[in-house]
């Protein structure tokens, strides 16, 4: 077990969630998964959005098991989608809750206490 994941307290526990940036914005979350599910069975995508609806350029793709993730970081760093190059990450941001089937858009605890 020498990925290099050590020392950052979730070593055991490596999530089978890849953090996706720097997506053009005209890619479709349907775009997004056809590109990750190339290394691997994609659970799910979610493209974050602004309010307007308007990509935000990022998203949070889940995989069925944690080796897929780790390929997606290893092999889709830095692949093209969209006309351009995105980059895939382990998605630090565990504590978000993994609510599947939740709205989408992803604000994630941003602008608590609005709405109501």
């Amino acid at each position: 077990a020498d990925g290099g994941v050590r020392g950052r307290g979730m070593a055991d526990t490596q999530s089978n969630r890849v953090y996706v940036g720097n997506i053009d914005w005209k890619v479709s979350w349907q775009d997004l998964k056809d590109h990750m599910r190339s290394v691997g069975e994609v659970m799910f995508a979610d493209i974050f959005e602004e309010r307007s609806g308007r990509s935000k350029g990022v998203a949070i793709v889940e995989y069925r098991n944690a080796e897929d993730a780790q390929a997606a970081i290893e092999k889709l760093n830095d692949t093209q989608l969209g006309g351009r190059l995105i980059f895939v990450r382990e998605d630090r941001e565990e504590s978000r809750g993994k609510g599947k089937g939740g709205g989408k858009g992803g604000e994630y605890g941003k602008g608590k206490g609005k709405g109501k």
